[in-house]
């Protein structure tokens, strides 16, 4: 890995969530997943381009037996940004609407919690002013905003907000709206390539996997083809294969063989890079 010191344009990540609790994938629990994670912040650093940005997507996690959300998460990535001294250049929620209802015991049984369906994503870098055009992650025009371009003409003026829109800002035709930081996208796949490999093959699913779309969002986002992106907790290498289909370079690390494997289904009959 000493070969890609300094060249990786782009960390793309969700590693193992901070549970309170073991789960199959493999996580430390409680305070020790802070410092655990706060360890690969010096690798990380070393490894980035001078331009190079750092994406960790973190789940949530509820106290054990109570109706109470830990705040273990925020820690994990306070801590991890501010003992490494990188700049949080924006925070992102991926909601997942197709999310099962879960604490099951809170929002199911007893009825006193609805169900938690995000995950918080902290973009990073040693850079204030990493790589990203936002011009590469537009959105569709609404309805409203084709209307508006075909019209060529709206409310102007002054604003309660105090914004002064002028007569003709909104005029330009931009190819696509500017996204949120909020994400929408179902995690709904079940017999997508990655899927039928597996079956077809007797290989175990990851259970935590990444939508493809969210992985291509800030590939998108926050590098060019050509470019560089690392996933040091491979998974089922959603990152991988978003990386290749977009003429990115990738490298994928993952420390069970079963999952890696497996993810070799998502190239299907194509495979053209190592994994590690």
């Amino acid at each position: 890995m000493s070969r890609f010191e300094g060249k990786i344009n782009l960390i793309l990540t969700s590693p193992p969530f901070p549970l309170n609790r073991k789960k199959k994938y493999g996580n430390e629990t409680g305070e020790r997943y802070i410092h655990w994670l706060c360890e690969f912040g010096p690798l990380f650093k070393k490894m980035l381009a001078p331009d190079g940005s750092i994406v960790i997507e973190m789940g949530n996690s509820w106290e054990p037996g109570k109706p109470v959300m830990s705040t273990l998460a925020l820690r994990a990535l306070l801590d991890f940004q501010s003992r490494n001294q990188f700049f949080l250049c924006q925070e992102f929620v991926w909601q997942n609407p197709a999310k099962l209802p879960s604490p099951a015991q809170w929002v199911n049984v007893e009825r006193i919690r609805v169900k938690d369906s995000f995950t918080k994503l902290w973009w990073m870098s040693p850079n204030i002013k990493p790589k990203a055009n936002n011009q590469r992650v537009l959105q569709a025009y609404s309805k409203a905003m084709n209307d508006l371009l075909q019209k060529g003409s709206y409310n102007s003026g002054k604003r309660p907000s105090e914004h002064n829109i002028g007569e003709t800002s909104f005029l330009k035709n931009n190819g696509g709206a500017i996204p949120s930081n909020v994400l929408t996208f179902a995690n709904t796949q079940s017999f997508d390539p990655y899927h039928t490999y597996c079956r077809r093959h007797g290989f175990q699913l990851h259970p935590a996997r990444m939508p493809s779309e969210l992985a291509k969002f800030f590939i998108n986002f926050l590098t060019e083809p050509g470019d560089i992106v690392l996933d040091p907790f491979g998974g089922s290498n959603t990152t991988g294969a978003a990386a290749e289909e977009l003429e990115r370079h990738w490298i994928s690390i993952e420390a069970e063989r079963d999952y890696i494997v497996g993810s070799r289904g998502r190239f299907a009959e194509r495979i053209t890079n190592d994994y590690l």
